[in-house]
C-alpha cells in the first residue's frame, strides 16, 4: 500500500539535504584552506583544526589496516535505510523520532561521503581546555549526536507527547 510521501516521516527528509549541505560544504572549505593538522584559533576553547579521521567516533578502529573503511561504510547504508523505513512507516506527526532520524542520516550519509572519497572522515571541530581537547570531530558527528540525544528523549515521551500537530 503507497502512502503519501507527505503524510510519512519521510516528510522530513529535507533535513537530510540541510545536514548534507552543511556538512560537506564545511569540509570541502577546510580542504581548501587548511593543511592536514592546521590549527586556527577562533576564540578561546575552540579552533578549526583539519584532521583526518580513519576510524568512527573518538577515532575507534583507526590504528586497522583498511577494513574498518568499508565496515563503517556499510554500516552507515545499513542504518540510513533502516532509519528511512522506519520514517517510512511513522506518521509525519511524530515530529521528534523523525527529525532525529533524518539528522542521524544526514550525518551517516555525510561520513559516508568522505569515507568512499578520501578513505577517511574530515574532522575539523576542536574543543580543549589548557592542554587537554575533546577529539576533533565534524558537523555529521553533531547531527548524529543530536539525532541520538532526540531518540533518547523521545523514547521517554508518553505517545501522546510525541504527536506533534504539523500544519
Amino acid at each position: 500500500m503507497n502512502k503519501p510521501i507527505c503524510s510519512t516521516g519521510l516528510r522530513w527528509l529535507w533535513l537530510v539535504v540541510v545536514v548534507l549541505i552543511l556538512d560537506l560544504g564545511s569540509k570541502q572549505l577546510v580542504l581548501q584552506h587548511f593543511h592536514l593538522y592546521e590549527s586556527v584559533p577562533l576564540i578561546p576553547y575552540f579552533n578549526l583544526t583539519y584532521a583526518q579521521n580513519f576510524g568512527a567516533a573518538f577515532s575507534f578502529l583507526a590504528e586497522k589496516d583498511g577494513w574498518q573503511r568499508w565496515f563503517f561504510a556499510f554500516i552507515a547504508v545499513a542504518i540510513s535505510v533502516v532509519l528511512m523505513v522506519m520514517m517510512y512507516r511513522a506518521s509525519a506527526k511524530k515530529k521528534l523520532s523523525n527529525i532525529a532520524y533524518a539528522l542521524i542520516i544526514g550525518g551517516a550519509l555525510g561520513n559516508l561521503f568522505d569515507r568512499l572519497v578520501h578513505g577517511f572522515v574530515i574532522d575539523f571541530i576542536d574543543f580543549y581546555v589548557g592542554d587537554w581537547h575533546f577529539p576533533t570531530f565534524n558537523i555529521a558527528d553533531m547531527a548524529i549526536c543530536i539525532g541520538a540525544g532526540l531518540v533518547i528523549i523521545d523514547s521517554f515521551l508518553s505517545p501522546d507527547e510525541k504527536t506533534i500537530k504539523v500544519g
